[in-house]
């Protein structure tokens, strides 16, 4: 199936695409901003039926459809998001996981920020054409300078971004500045693992990280590893903080995922097959090595002097 937002592109337009991605692709270190990178990538979604950009969280999935919604869905229960809550989707690709949990626990209204212009410009069309558009206002903006007032929401999520974000601490510093005493914030993040103890892994980890960082525009500030990160979410004012990993629901299933299924494989972009054919030699765990996938929960205390009860 070829999605909507490649198939109505130009055939040049599309071979240009090619050309920049493979460039992007073949040369090591090659890097691009988060906005030129998502731009590059923008409608080359993984999912057959949806247009998520997300690895999937697969506990109990089995296809990258249901694994894509199950995280969607793991970071809104862990937000508690409800009928009451006015919610911020900071980097919201597509709205896909807006337009879920608008049908799923029916949040009062949710403002989605993006900084990538043609993402906002085709979710906002597929947001019209499911009749949300009343409760779901996308909006193209910076997730460190958000043009949103203070003390505006409930929930803040960040779903697989928040890695890009220049720089994590300056989104915290502005998601604690516009949720409401306490409010909520959960990310889906990817973050630096620690450090092997054999020392040939340990220097295969700061290639694959310097890789991953070049490829994917993850400023140096943002090599957080676990502790590392929960000390920001506290320094920014949060407390009820945790940082939990759930790499193992996430990057072996995607892995798998890619090896069992040939038309999931064959979604990605054609300069992408040739080096993930490669990788699909070892196992998750060696492709990996450098990478840590977390959910992150904190909270806005709800007033001064309050204890914090940080886990």
């Amino acid at each position: 199936m070829q999605h909507s937002a490649i198939a109505t592109k130009r055939p040049l337009a599309r071979l240009e695409d090619a050309a920049r991605f493979a460039a992007w692709a073949f040369t090591p270190f090659h890097r691009l901003a988060a906005r030129e990178l998502y731009g590059l990538l923008a409608a080359r979604a993984f999912t057959a039926n949806g247009l998520y950009l997300n690895l999937g969280y697969w506990k109990t999935s089995r296809t990258i459809d249901e694994a894509c919604a199950a995280l969607a869905m793991l970071v809104a229960d862990a937000a508690g998001m409800g009928p009451d809550d006015d919610v911020v989707d900071v980097g919201f690709g597509f709205a896909d996981q807006d337009m879920l949990w608008m049908e799923r626990v029916s949040p009062r209204q949710i403002t989605g920020l993006n900084i990538t212009p043609m993402q906002v410009r085709l979710a906002r069309q597929r947001v019209r054409r499911r009749g949300m558009a009343d409760r779901i206002t996308l909006i193209e903006g910076s997730a460190s300078a958000m043009p949103l007032p203070d003390a505006c929401c409930d929930v803040v999520t960040a779903v697989e971004c928040a890695f890009h974000f220049h720089t994590r601490a300056d989104f915290l510093a502005e998601a604690f500045r516009v949720l409401r005493p306490g409010g909520r914030l959960v990310l889906a993040d990817i973050i630096r693992a620690a450090p092997e103890p054999d020392g040939f892994r340990r220097r295969v980890q700061d290639v694959t990280w310097r890789l991953f960082a070049e490829k994917f525009a993850v400023p140096a500030a943002n090599a957080d590893q676990r502790a590392p990160y929960a000390a920001k979410l506290r320094a920014a004012g949060f407390d009820r903080v945790e940082v939990r990993p759930i790499g193992s629901q996430v990057f072996p299933g995607w892995h798998q995922a890619l090896r069992a299924d040939p038309a999931l494989f064959a979604r990605l972009p054609l300069a992408g097959r040739l080096p993930y054919r490669f990788l699909l030699n070892f196992d998750a765990r060696t492709v990996y090595a450098a990478l840590d996938y977390v959910l992150a929960t904190a909270r806005k205390p709800a007033q001064k002097g309050e204890p914090d009860g940080v886990v």
